[in-house]
């Protein structure tokens, strides 16, 4: 089986500096791109489970996929912030690359900003033509997130694991982890976890500030397997930590 993070056809690497690595960005960054992979694959199907006219569903699916948005607008600023400005300081012959990202991420915002309104007032109504388009809109973002997520990974990430060190890295997530509440990050960090394989989701957890840690063990994983079992029906719920 083919991993996911594999350089395609026709694209190359960003030219990679000299020196030594110096942190796991890339090992960081495939962990969290999993999830949105996979967030992003379920959120048509996620729409089209709510039959027109079905507010209860509408409303609870479209809360769960505005928060997917939320986290992955996050995660995209941390980096303009913390990451690329780095990057053009430190590898600037690695500019094509790391305009080709940036351009990605507008894209991506973009359509978030083109999904919000739809989805705000589809949970409202549960409107059959609103959910249509809804859904149809996610299958677009998808398909760019596919092919960013992807050529992040495989194109700049070498670069950042030789120019940034693990601290600045880290700054990076954790930029996403200030922004929300405890309760918040302890009911979808399950998800996150299970996206990943069980080498990586040790070192995930590893990375989640201790309070937080503990009140996924505590009341975490009970709200993921609600979550997930609310979303999906009838599936089974996958493992996790």
């Amino acid at each position: 089986m083919t991993d996911f993070f594999t350089m395609q056809p026709g694209e190359t690497a960003a030219p990679l500096p000299a020196g030594p690595v110096r942190c796991t960005g890339s090992a960081a960054m495939r962990r969290i791109h999993r999830f949105f992979l996979w967030a992003y694959d379920e959120a048509p199907g996620l729409v089209r489970s709510a039959a027109a006219g079905d507010t209860a569903r509408s409303t609870y699916v479209g809360e769960v996929l505005g928060n997917f948005d939320k986290v992955l607008h996050i995660h995209h600023e941390g980096e303009d912030l913390l990451m690329y400005p780095q990057l053009e300081e430190r590898a600037p012959a690695c500019a094509l690359h790391i305009g080709q990202m940036l351009e990605q991420h507008r894209q991506v915002t973009q359509r978030l900003e083109d999904i919000e309104p739809l989805r705000l007032g589809w949970m409202e109504t549960a409107d059959a033509e609103d959910g249509k388009e809804l859904a149809g809109r996610y299958e677009d973002l998808s398909a760019v997130l596919n092919v960013h997520l992807r050529r992040e990974v495989t194109e700049l990430m070498p670069v950042v694991d030789r120019v940034m060190t693990e601290k600045e890295v880290k700054g990076v997530g954790q930029h996403g982890i200030d922004q929300f509440d405890k309760k918040f990050l302890v009911s979808y960090l399950g998800m996150v976890l299970a996206t990943n394989p069980p080498a990586d989701r040790n070192e995930l957890f590893k990375e989640i500030p201790p309070p937080v840690r503990l009140a996924y063990r505590l009341v975490g994983r009970r709200l993921y397997r609600k979550q997930y079992s609310t979303l999906f029906p009838g599936r089974p719920i996958p493992g996790t930590l």
